[in-house]
């Protein structure tokens, strides 16, 4: 988030600092709330001096206008929070995938888009352990436009193959292991039916901003939840999110079925 939560999580690092041990530091993407602590490790007087590894596309994100834009934006309205952020982009950058030998444990880091473009995970072999990051998520992973729905789907299927023992999400409890992965792509795989269902009666790829979605599709936020989550307890933006995706998942199909020449462009 800041210098400060970066120092905090530097603080539980240096215990296992030991034995020659080199401190290495991911960027998963290039979302503010994982990378704004990036000048601890880079710079000139940077405290803890480190290679901060992510994909090119991510340094390319710290690069665009609407970065520094949206970082101002965020100092005018909690200068107390984000006053002493710098934007540092990550330093080691690859495509698709990247292997660290660290001896007794390799980590292997790849692409898995749909979120983003820029985020990667991490799998661990020898311990079976995924670092997921944004890329699955509780209740749900949120996609960012229509078209990135099939390929945050494609990435949550890639990580399932990998029959992960632990996975680890930065938006989900630690205990909630790869089960929510399937839950995940259980989500989607309901609300493309729901859509498609809504698409057939005659609802329209585009409704109205003031349309109530979740009733059009019959996908309420409740029903969309992992089984045992308590909706209540989540932040709102996650049921605002929900009906977003559903909007989303709407326009896709519904330029899939045009493409194949199943409906007209009425509705748009």
């Amino acid at each position: 988030l800041n210098p400060r939560t970066a120092a905090a999580m530097l603080d539980i690092a240096r215990g296992h600092l030991r034995d020659g041990r080199q401190l290495l530091v991911f960027n998963t993407h290039a979302d503010w709330d994982h990378c704004w602590g990036n000048q601890l490790f880079v710079g000139p007087g940077a405290p803890a001096p480190a290679p901060i590894v992510a994909s090119r596309l991510c340094a390319e994100r710290f690069r665009a206008p609407e970065a520094g834009a949206y970082l101002r934006s965020m100092q005018e309205q909690e200068p107390a929070r984000f006053g002493e952020v710098r934007l540092v982009a990550p330093t080691v950058l690859f495509d698709e995938r990247l292997t660290i030998d660290g001896g007794d444990l390799t980590l292997e880091l790849f692409a898995t888009p749909g979120h983003t473009p820029d985020h990667v995970a991490v799998w661990l072999p020898e311990i079976r352990t995924l670092l997921a990051g944004d890329a699955a998520e509780l209740p749900f992973p949120f996609a960012r436009s229509p078209g990135s729905i099939p390929t945050l789907r494609r990435t949550l299927a890639r990580m399932v193959e990998l029959e992960a023992a632990t996975a680890l999400y930065c938006h989900a409890p630690i205990d909630r292991g790869p089960g929510l992965l399937r839950e995940n792509i259980a989500y989607f795989d309901a609300l493309e039916r729901q859509c498609r269902e809504a698409l057939a009666g005659g609802v329209a790829a585009r409704p109205g901003d003031d349309e109530d979605v979740e009733a059009l599709v019959a996908f309420p936020f409740a029903a969309a939840l992992p089984p045992g989550t308590d909706g209540a307890a989540l932040p709102d933006f996650y049921w605002q999110g929900h009906r977003g995706q559903i909007r989303m998942m709407l326009a896709y199909l519904g330029g899939e079925e045009r493409a194949a020449g199943k409906v007209g462009a009425a509705g748009d």
